[in-house]
């Protein structure tokens, strides 16, 4: 087993391959959340600075699940930030500023108390997975609202999942984070396997020299749709929630042959929309 180092931050513990300095990060505020157990190479805070609450992502520290060097982290960080700058929206965790600092680079968000559907957040995700089916389409649309704007702005959504799928209880609000490997089209796949969770990824993300692009993302909407409604891997119409005709939609998104899906999200809210509406 791997060793690691255990150090604390305002009482609070976390893991590091190795000591390093993160006392720079009170700066912020007072620290009372450590999210250490990402794969990305960032080490992620929640700090209190009065009556204000922030989300601090930092790369430079030796994380312990990260594969990379902590300057390739800090290399995918700052590419990281033209992408929240690019694809602003309502329903885009906000991004305040960013600098160099502690030895690495900080990216400063707007804290949330949103709950996470990820599974990596079992009581966060329960709570999220209670929400009645009316709150769930309001989810679904948000999160399809937010992809039709990553189109328009010439990106291709990557690692998307759902992980990265928030709501907010008390302000009924949906939003979306982790969007750093959101790229510019045209995109293509050089490495096999993409990054991302396999429940979510089309044929195409485990293809190496195949085309990353709308179609690919309407895989990945009708994937949510299976992990909203349905038994998320199991596609069947026995773990579906909802109507039949609304299966049909989801189950042509998730299409393993690309010319079979709908050919772009617009299609895709059109249908889910025009079938959900009839079924009324």
């Amino acid at each position: 087993m791997e060793n690691f180092s255990i150090q604390y931050i305002n009482q609070i513990p976390y893991k590091l391959k190795s000591p390093f300095d993160l006392s720079f990060i009170e700066k912020y505020g007072e620290v009372f959340k450590v999210y250490d157990d990402q794969d990305s190479g960032n080490i992620c805070f929640g700090v209190k600075d009065g009556d204000e609450r922030y989300f601090i992502k930092f790369a430079g520290a030796p994380t312990e699940r990260y594969a990379g060097k902590p300057e390739e982290a800090i290399v995918d960080l700052k590419s990281a930030v033209q992408v929240y700058q690019d694809l602003a929206h309502p329903h885009l965790i906000r991004l305040i500023r960013t600098e160099e600092v502690g030895g690495g680079f900080a990216a400063i968000f707007e804290w949330t108390d949103g709950a996470c559907m990820g599974k990596m957040y079992p009581l966060s995700r329960e709570r999220f997975l209670q929400m009645p089916d009316n709150t769930r389409f309001e989810v679904f649309a948000d999160i399809l609202d937010f992809h039709i704007h990553v189109i328009k702005q010439g990106y291709v959504a990557i690692d998307f999942y759902d992980g990265s799928i928030l709501y907010d209880f008390d302000k009924e609000e949906t939003l979306i984070c982790d969007i750093d490997l959101y790229s510019k089209r045209p995109y293509i796949n050089t490495m096999g396997r993409m990054w991302g969770s396999s429940r979510f990824m089309s044929p195409e993300e485990f293809t190496r020299g195949a085309e990353i692009d709308e179609v690919t993302n309407v895989y990945g909407m009708g994937a949510t749709a299976f992990a909203l409604f349905g038994g998320e891997k199991d596609r069947s119409m026995e773990k579906w929630r909802l109507s039949k005709e609304l299966y049909e939609v989801a189950l042509k998104a998730v299409s393993d042959e690309r010319e079979m899906r709908q050919q772009s999200l617009a299609e895709f809210k059109y249908d889910w929309n025009r079938t959900r509406i009839v079924r009324r």
